[in-house]
This record gives structure tokens, sequence and C-alpha cells, in this order.
């Protein structure tokens, strides 16, 4: 099943237009990276028996593939966020909450299964009040993580909100927030998207590490810095206590030209090797063998944003299940075809990289 060309087929500019935008880039380029990464498969292993569990800050999960945050998942169908994450946990695995969803904190935590990994995905606030305030329902709702979105000081120019004029459609409103928080959500620009009016307004454009030592004063979740792809910034996390990093690039929609995420992924696992800190990878993930190559490079779990989207507005519930079945599916064949037991088998020797792979028109 083609879950992304079924999907486009809700045939509404707005949600097209915001999740499939990437900032000036298309699909099929972040595409080949994936592919200049080769396997070289070990065999005459016994692979009769697979077992493909691992842990994010100690929480076990059943498969190292979890759902990315997405926003607004209620453009996509009318159960968004609770239908995401009723998929998610009621296959073992977790999903991230994004604060901008069209689902309240309460709401998406009340629809998991009992004791379902969930996190929660956090932009800073120019009024800290209203970071205070997320920050202590995630906790109170039994989310266990907090993932801090770094590379979003301001919006990055997406020009297919910017050709719509996008605004969240009336009947929507971002759940997390009062009415006057987010008041400016509907604003409308004749040069940019609604969306970037709100970001402009209400995001601290200063975040810098200070506001990273302060989330860590505020509360005793672990915290994850979202959007790092350079050692250098890796280094700086170690230093500074964060538990955990996320390779993201914001689904290549923020900076044009920016790296992708699975070239990043080596250089920030060497930059924190010693360290307690765990790096898990978002961005371009669209097969098993995507994960198996992410997980050789040294991710400890892997993210999805887009094909549960696709999932979710093809058959809500249903349909981002049976995406998270079929990637699951394939990393295990992947394994197996590679001779892998368990994921402590999946090491860097099982990949090489062709710098020369010129691949055909997708």
């Amino acid at each position: 099943m083609h879950y992304h060309k079924d999907a486009k087929l809700f045939n509404n500019k707005f949600w097209v237009g915001y999740f499939f935008s990437q900032s000036s880039s298309v699909e099929a380029e972040g595409r080949r990276h994936y592919f200049r990464y080769r396997l070289r498969p070990k065999l005459l292993r016994d692979v009769s028996k697979r077992d493909v569990r691992t842990s994010i800050l100690g929480q076990e999960i059943a498969f190292p593939i979890a759902v990315s945050p997405t926003a607004m998942q209620r453009m996509a169908h009318p159960e968004g966020e609770v239908a995401t994450a009723r998929a998610a946990t009621s296959l073992g695995t977790g999903v991230i909450l994004s604060s901008w969803s069209t689902s309240s904190i309460e709401e998406v935590a009340a629809g998991c299964s009992p004791n379902g990994p969930r996190w929660f995905q956090l932009y800073v606030y120019k009024d800290r009040d209203v970071v205070r305030d997320l920050v202590r329902r995630a906790e109170k709702e039994g989310y266990t993580a907090l993932f801090v979105t770094v590379d979003t000081p301001i919006l990055g120019r997406r020009l297919a909100d910017v050709r719509n004029k996008f605004a969240l459609p009336s009947h929507l409103r971002l759940a997390n927030f009062s009415t006057k928080q987010q008041h400016s959500s509907g604003v409308k620009s004749m040069q940019d998207s609604g969306l970037a009016a709100y970001v402009a307004s209400l995001i601290d454009p200063s975040l810098n590490w200070e506001h990273i030592e302060w989330l860590k004063s505020i509360t005793s979740m672990p915290i994850v810095l979202k959007g790092i792809l350079t050692a250098e910034d890796a280094k700086l996390a170690v230093q500074h206590n964060v538990d955990g990093i996320m390779v993201s690039n914001h689904g290549a929609r923020q900076l044009d030209g920016v790296l992708a995420t699975i070239d990043a992924l080596p250089e920030v696992v060497e930059a924190v090797r010693g360290s307690n800190v765990e790096v898990y990878l978002d961005g371009g993930v669209r097969s098993g063998t995507d994960v198996f190559k992410a997980i050789a490079l040294g991710a400890r779990a892997v993210f999805i944003g887009r094909p549960s989207l696709w999932g979710l507005a093809y058959d809500g519930e249903a349909g981002v299940r049976k995406v998270l079945e079929l990637i699951r599916d394939e990393f295990s064949l992947s394994m197996a075809l590679s001779g892998c037991t368990s994921i402590a088998d999946i090491t860097p020797d099982l990949i090489q990289k062709d710098r020369f792979l010129v691949m055909a028109k997708m």
C-alpha cells in the first residue's frame, strides 16, 4: 500500500502544503542519502529467532521505531494525535506529542495504552509561564521526557505555506494553549504564513544553552535536544548534561541545504562516545532498511514523522498502526538477512558508504 500517494488524495491545499513541504528540497534528494549506504551482510548465522526490543531513557520499547512530534494532526484525521498515540502505544512503542498539537496533553495521555511510552516536545516560549505550564502538565500526565526543539529560533521559509497563506483551519485550535496564548496562530499575512507570524510573536529567538540549564531546573524529566546535527553541538550537549540528542533537520523544513540526518548521525554518535547521552535519528526514514542503517551507524532508536501522517490520513489509528507494523517487519527482515539476532548485533561494519552512487530520478 502506497500510503503517501493515497494520503495525498485528501485534497486540501493547507494539509498537503503544510505536511509535505520542505524548505526548498525534494523528497527524492533526501532518499538518495539513505541509498548511498549499502549493506554488508554476515551470512551463515542462525537468525531463526530475533529480538528487536530496545529502550529509550530506560523505558523499554518493543522495537526501535517510534513516532516523531508532528503538529496539527487533526488536519489529517478527526482523531489526530490521539489516534497516533493509540496506534503507537498499542504496539509497545512510543510517541512524542508536539507542543502544537490539536489534541491536548491530557487527551493524548488518556488515549495511550496503560504505561504506553509518551514524551513531550517543547518549544521555548518568550513567556516562561507558558513553558512552566506545559512542563507541569506533561509531568502530571505521565510523559517521561522533554524533547526540546532547538533548531527553530525562527521559522524557516516554507514556500508552500507562503503561497497558501497557511493558517490553522478555523474549526481547529492549538489544544495545549488558552485562547489568549494562541491568539496569533490564525494570523494571516500577505508575505508569510500564519505559522511564521505565530513563531515570530511567541517563540524565543534568543534560545541558548542558558535556557537548557533553566529547563533542567524546573523539571525532573530527562531532556533530549531535538535538532542537533554537528559534533560541536553534541559535545556541548554532553557538557551541559543533557540526556539525549535527536539528530533531526526538522523534516528539511528549516535551513535550506542542511545536512541529511543520516549523514550527520555518525559524527554526533562519535562526539558523545563515552558519555551517557543517547542518540536518536529523525528524518527521511521510509523503510525498515533505513532503520537498520541508522542503528548500524549508532542511533539507539529511529523516529518517523511523515509516514505516520500518511497512515493517519489514510485510515486513522489503523493506518498508523499498519505503517509502524510494515516498517517494523521490514526492519526485522533486514536483521535476518544481515545475520543479526538482536539490536546489539547491528554494528557499523555492516554498512559501507558509496560516495559515488547516483540514483535515477525517482
